[in-house]
């Protein structure tokens, strides 16, 4: 199988070459890297060109600066590194971080893991962060959920799911839209990634606005919007922060902002989210 591995950069100066000289050490070599230089402003395009100089697997493409919104810019860089490439050469598409470090086995396991499942249709590893010495377990979300930095899909899953969404949400949208097109979301949980920065530290909007927008985007109802609110803020326990979430839902819905997905695949979102809340706190 044919690897696809496109990657947004934006000022990854000191992270990208150990992102792409890890992907230079992997078992498996039948791969092509698109490494999308986001309007950089340090020495990024340097960086990469030290790779397309060297090896005819990368290339690279240049994008104007962007606004920096969580979500939205990134899939915007992918998107565009994905329109310079024909999709029916490669058998997987992979969407990763700038920022990350692959065990040299991860192509070649994610390659046999969706081989012999027909059903896979995105796998990726665990994400770890650096604590005190050691490599940990980042955490971030259940160990079922293939992390926004480690995505890769089958070549048939990812065009039925109609690629990434440019929106706050999207990398909880496809695993979602895959599960309800019969596809499973898979995590090879001996695959350790080694993630170098935190996601979320270059963002600027605040943590109330960002699930209000999230939940928003994701195409939660009022009802499971404000359910989820209520969980946000009972983790920090802070009713104020319930409140602020709820404000900033509320001035998406009456703003109408577009959304990034279907009426029909909004309702298979609040769907998942529904038995999601059975399972968990209903107990059905």
């Amino acid at each position: 199988m044919r690897f696809l591995i496109i990657i947004p950069a934006h000022n990854e100066e000191d992270n990208l070459p150990f992102t792409l000289n890890s992907l230079q050490q992997q078992s498996s070599k039948d791969f092509k890297v698109v490494v999308v230089n986001d309007g950089s402003t340090d020495r990024t395009a340097e960086v990469i060109r030290k790779y397309t100089e060297t090896d005819s697997r990368f290339e690279t493409i240049n994008l104007q600066k962007s606004e920096h919104q969580p979500g939205s810019k990134v899939v915007h860089a992918f998107n565009n590194g994905l329109n310079t490439q024909t999709i029916n050469e490669f058998d997987i598409i992979c969407k990763f971080d700038a920022d990350i470090i692959l065990p040299e086995n991860y192509l070649t396991a994610v390659e046999t893991a969706i081989i012999n499942h027909p059903e896979y249709g995105l796998v990726g590893g665990l994400l770890y962060i650096e604590k005190d010495g050691n490599w940990v377990y980042e955490g971030n979300s259940n160990k079922h959920h293939v992390r926004g930095p480690v995505k890769a899909y089958r070549k048939e899953c990812f065009i039925q799911i109609g690629g990434l969404r440019e929106t706050l949400g999207w990398d909880n949208i496809d695993s979602i839209l895959l599960e309800n097109l019969g596809w499973k979301e898979v995590v090879l949980p001996e695959l350790h990634v080694k993630l170098i920065k935190v996601k979320g530290a270059d963002y600027t909007i605040r943590p109330a606005d960002y699930y209000g927008r999230y939940f928003y985007f994701l195409g939660l109802n009022r009802f499971l919007a404000y359910i989820a609110s209520s969980k946000e803020a009972m983790k920090s326990k802070s009713a104020s922060f319930f409140f602020d979430i709820i404000r900033s839902y509320e001035s998406c819905r009456s703003k109408k902002l577009a959304l990034k997905i279907t009426k029909e695949e909004q309702k298979a979102v609040n769907d998942k989210r529904w038995r999601m809340l059975k399972k968990k706190w209903l107990k059905m």
